[in-house]
């Protein structure tokens, strides 16, 4: 059996069943003007007349209630009640006390489908009608004392309902909101991985391929053990992109920086890099980040510097804002143009960010290019600039 969530609207035949028959129920109390039609005395001609004019307060009121949530304007709700309150006053005049009833009607339905502003006007008017009604009517007073009380409550109770109507709608487009941040999040995070991984190892692969093209002819034995590693470096790969899309891999620094080693030697490019680095201090997260900006700035150098000469180095400064660790990496290379990123740049802005850091890309000092990611360190780690790894 399929419900209707709080807040939902029905959209099956079925669920429009189960609200019109929950709505039905509270239609038991219109027991005492059909009582009235059918006991009261009246003649067929004002018997017709009440059973149409009932039918049509029905009628208007289910039509009312089933619109409570949606975006009509408040005039038309004020409109609907008023035609609501003056089809319970003409029948309560002319075919008696019993008909009084009727107001209860009107002000829930003024509950369920006015905003608190107007409803707190609305359902005390409502109940002041009814008493001015029920002192022109013979016997109304001894129904006013039974009446009046549902008519305020129920009204207000049903104000209570509507407000918790639309926490609940506001709360599930929230959370569906919060579910696709969550999902365009993660698709940007696999993008920055799929590009990070990639990128260094088919670099790489692709360096050892050409160097061991060029051995093959003279040098078999060397150009094996260099497909051998492409081998390796190829199942390395693969391995880390299974990680990254299921998001457990968390790239490690003194892993990085040995890569960073093998991959400018490949390259054929001098290579000054820290080993055994000192994370004492350090974040997971901050250490993550400059691993990924490590993997990211050494590739560029591998693909795109025509470097002869790359140094990294890795520094704690104190600073303002505190302590941080500083990455540097600078390559005597043709240069680029550092206010421009490219798609892996700007994918560790974003990295270095999340963690309170920041990226700075621009000319090296000697020419080439200069990459610098900065983030922040614990408390107590040294003061002034202290290099955190030995040489390699």
């Amino acid at each position: 059996m399929s419900g209707i969530g709080l807040g939902q609207r029905p959209q099956t035949r079925r669920q429009k069943q189960i609200k019109l028959l929950w709505i039905g129920i509270w239609l038991a109390y219109l027991s005492a003007p059909v009582k009235d039609l059918l006991h009261g005395g009246h003649s067929d001609g004002v018997r017709i007349l009440g059973c149409l004019g009932l039918v049509v307060f029905v009628v208007w009121y289910f039509a009312l209630i089933f619109r409570t949530g949606r975006r009509e304007t408040n005039g038309a709700v004020l409109g609907a009640l008023a035609v609501l309150a003056a089809q319970s006053a003409v029948l309560s005049l002319f075919l008696g006390r019993e008909w009084l009833v009727l107001f209860v009607y009107v002000s829930i339905s003024a509950g369920a489908a006015l905003p608190m502003r107007l409803a707190r006007w609305a359902i005390p008017v409502t109940s002041a009608l009814m008493t001015v009604i029920a002192l022109s009517v013979p016997g109304g007073e001894a129904y006013l004392a039974g009446l009046l009380l549902p008519a305020l409550l129920g009204g207000f109770a049903m104000t209570g309902v509507r407000e918790l109507v639309r926490t609940t709608i506001a709360l599930r487009e929230a959370r569906a909101t919060v579910a696709q941040l969550a999902a365009n999040e993660e698709r940007l995070r696999l993008a920055r991985d799929l590009h990070d991984l990639l990128g260094h190892s088919l670099s790489l692969i692709t360096l050892k391929s050409e160097l061991a093209g060029r051995m093959l002819p003279d040098h078999p034995d060397t150009a094996a053990r260099q497909i051998a590693d492409i081998e390796n470096v190829s199942r390395q790969a693969l391995v880390d992109v299974r990680e990254a899309v299921t998001g457990y891999r968390r790239p490690r620094l003194p892993g990085e920086l040995a890569g960073a080693q093998v991959a400018l030697t490949a390259a054929g490019i001098t290579a000054d890099v820290p080993a055994e680095p000192d994370l004492t201090g350090i974040s997971e997260e901050c250490e993550t980040a400059l691993a990924w900006a490590l993997r990211e700035a050494v590739t560029n150098v591998v693909r795109h510097s025509g470097a002869r000469r790359c140094s990294v180095e890795l520094v704690r400064r104190q600073t303002l804002d505190g302590p941080t660790v500083q990455l540097t990496v600078e390559d005597d290379g043709q240069g680029a143009d550092g206010s421009t990123y490219g798609n892996g740049l700007t994918g560790l802005t974003e990295r270095l960010e999340k963690t309170g850091g920041e990226l700075t890309a621009q000319p090296g000092r000697r020419g080439g290019f200069r990459l610098v990611a900065l983030v922040p360190a614990g408390a107590g780690t040294g003061a002034g600039d202290e290099p955190i790894g030995s040489g390699a």
